[in-house]
């Protein structure tokens, strides 16, 4: 019999479970199904091929683990104690919040869990080489005008293909320049799209130029060709895809970043819409909310 676990975004366990369509067992975040893994865009983590054992000691839990390999991360929902107690046996892992720019982990880290004081289950390999699929960030609250700006340390970090120095971007919806922050600070040249201005100090950087319009009212033939397309605009995803098919047909991109902002419950029909586009893919970033990020290359 399959199983795979899903540990979902926090807050977001009933989404994925719509996702899943059919459910085995659930421990608050942590959803088992009697499937094989597939993809989902709400779990922050997926564990393939987990393994329910029975535990006789601490001792007996701690060695089983570094038995199969070193490092390992506990998700917590009940059983404090005794999970922290196995956790002093097993080498230690970091919580600490990372620094950006940063190469992500290439180490395998498995999971486990207590489901009660006798039971555990556990799985070697996970979709995230982050604690739990969290990617915390030791955060730069001076200079950002807001916090969207994680979303692309985030996707930066998880991504190996990036925007480079001296490409040429453009950033829709840009108010007040988190966005355009990042890609500058990375040596792109940056036009910042908005009818709002950027804050002062994003606007004065270099290479940053600001154009005061509606994204949606640009013609990219005007624009001229950009290496990457950005938007972290504020919209109904319907209106979202017609500008990204705009910019497809007119071949003025050669990729593009864009985050899908969702309105209560998910249409997975509309989504389907994004993820039918060929060379895209869509995903749940954890520092996203309510909100996917659809990224497509030419």
């Amino acid at each position: 019999m399959a199983l795979t676990a899903y540990l979902a975004h926090r807050g977001f366990e009933d989404k994925l479970i719509a996702e899943l369509g059919s459910i085995d067992k659930q421990f608050d975040r942590l959803i088992l199904t009697n499937e094989p893994a597939k993809d989902v865009f709400w779990a922050d983590n997926i564990w393939f091929n987990p393994k329910i054992i029975g535990i006789n000691s601490i001792g007996d839990a701690a060695k089983h683990l570094k038995s199969i390999q070193r490092n390992w991360v506990n998700y917590r929902y009940d059983f404090y104690g005794r999970s922290k107690l196995i956790i002093d046996k097993l080498p230690h892992i970091s919580f600490k919040p990372i620094e950006y720019p940063n190469i992500p982990p290439k180490s395998p880290l498995g999971s486990w869990s207590l489901m009660d004081n006798h039971t555990m289950l556990y799985s070697a390999e996970c979709s995230s080489t982050f604690p739990n699929g969290e990617i915390v960030f030791n955060e730069d609250k001076e200079i950002p005008p807001n916090r969207a700006y994680l979303k692309l340390w985030e996707l930066f970090t998880r991504e190996e293909h990036i925007p480079r120095k001296g490409q040429r971007c453009i950033d829709l919806g840009a108010c007040p320049g988190g966005w355009t922050w990042v890609l500058q600070k990375l040596g792109a040249e940056v036009v910042s799209v908005d009818k709002a201005p950027l804050e002062k100090h994003i606007a004065g950087l270099d290479n940053v130029y600001y154009l005061k319009d509606s994204a949606f009212a640009l013609d990219p033939y005007e624009i001229g060709h950009v290496d990457w397309l950005f938007s972290d605009i504020i919209c109904y995803p319907e209106r979202l895809l017609t500008l990204i098919k705009k910019w497809m047909d007119s071949g003025m991109a050669d990729n593009m970043v864009c985050t899908i902002k969702l309105q209560g419950d998910p249409d997975l029909n509309m989504i389907s819409e994004f993820a039918k586009i060929p060379n895209s893919r869509i995903m749940h970033l954890y520092n996203n909310k309510n909100e996917l990020t659809w990224i497509w290359r030419k």
